[in-house]
């Protein structure tokens, strides 16, 4: 579960990075984060499943608390300790974070969607820079 949260973050920020230089390296990576954050989500529902715990409907009020918190607090230290509080339940922490990876995930499939629509109508950076060259050059 740990080395998949931690590749989603990894392949975000990675993807960013190389934003600069390769808008196919950036969207690849998007989707490798989003496979990455299914993956631990399907962790995080064995593990209620596994022991018996409820799985938090959309609908809950709690799930709708925690998005409405999603909202207001982008902050991951805020998170963090949510899941720390001795007071709070293996199963609300574990609900949590199924939200919070439903959030994240809406939000690369804006993301992704928003890449794949600058790719059509702009195309990769060697098109871009071919078309500024031709246009310095004159043709």
């Amino acid at each position: 579960m740990f080395q998949a949260a931690r590749s989603g973050r990894q392949n975000i920020a990675e993807g960013s990075a190389a934003s600069t230089t390769s808008r196919e390296t950036e969207l690849h990576l998007a989707n490798v984060a989003k496979a990455s954050l299914q993956e631990l989500l399907l962790d995080y529902e064995d593990f209620l499943r596994e022991r018996g715990l409820a799985r938090w409907a959309p609908e809950d009020a709690r799930a709708q608390a925690v998005r409405e918190k999603c909202r207001a607090i982008a902050d991951p230290t805020y998170y963090r300790a949510l899941a720390k509080d001795p007071r709070r339940s293996a199963e609300a922490v574990a609900n949590i974070a199924i939200t919070l990876i439903h959030q994240t995930d809406y939000l690369l499939a804006r993301q992704i969607g928003r890449l794949k629509q600058d790719f059509l109508e702009h195309g990769g950076i060697r098109e871009e820079m071919s078309r500024a060259r031709r246009e310095r050059r004159g043709y």
